[in-house]
Order: C-alpha cells, then structure tokens, then sequence
C-alpha cells in the first residue's frame, strides 16, 4: 500500500494498521521515501542470515550448471578475441 506523508496526520491509524500486515511505502513528491513495516518483519531483514548456497559440481542445481556452463562459454569466446 502506498500513502503520501502528508497522509500520516490524517491518516496515521489506518497507515499503521495496514503495516502490520504489509509494508507500507510513504512517498513524497511522488517519489518513495520511506517504507513503515512491522518488527517481525523488519528484525528478518536485519538478521544476519546469508541466504546465498554454495554446491559442489555435482550437488548443484540443473538450472545454475547451464548458467555457470553459459559464463564460461562466454568468457571463452571473449579471451579468443583479445
């Protein structure tokens, strides 16, 4: 949902309420300048868990091999032309 920050005198338990359950984007000139969340949410943001995964060659997903496979094709052809 989207509100303006002049909306938040007028406005400022229906805002709330609505970022209790969803992000809420306060904008200003038309332009995003704030986001009002609830705390659950914004701490799982915050924490430091690393969602990133590392495989090994032959743990690794189907669709990341092509990608990886594709990269190097392409490096490849681009170190033949130098």
């Amino acid at each position: 949902m989207i509100y303006k920050t002049s909306d938040l005198s007028r406005k400022a338990g229906d805002i709330i309420a609505e970022a209790m359950r969803r992000p809420v984007t306060l904008t200003r000139h038309n332009k995003p300048r704030l986001v009002l969340m609830n705390i659950e949410d914004y701490r799982r943001l915050r924490s430091d868990h690393d969602a990133r995964n590392a495989y090994s060659v032959d743990a690794a997903p189907a669709d990341m091999l092509d990608e990886l496979e594709r990269g190097l094709s392409e490096y490849l052809a681009n170190s033949e032309r130098e």
